[in-house]
């Protein structure tokens, strides 16, 4: 299966937050999925991740709506 790997400034826009709020993400919250090291200066987002990432995220809002 071949993943996707998006670059920060993609998965920053993909999840509507700028760049330094994507690497808070990365330092804060250990649901975040781990960026993969794609060069020694370069880092990418498996996009299957961010999107169940996100997936959750909705999925935890719904139910605190709900309750």
């Amino acid at each position: 299966m071949a993943s996707k790997v998006l670059t920060p400034e993609t998965t920053a826009d993909r999840l509507g937050i700028g760049r330094t709020s994507l690497y808070r993400l990365r330092l804060n919250d250990p649901t975040f999925p781990k960026a993969v090291r794609l060069t020694e200066r370069r880092i990418g987002f498996v996009e299957a991740e961010i999107d169940l990432w996100l997936d959750t995220r909705l999925a935890e809002r719904d139910q605190q709506v709900a309750a």
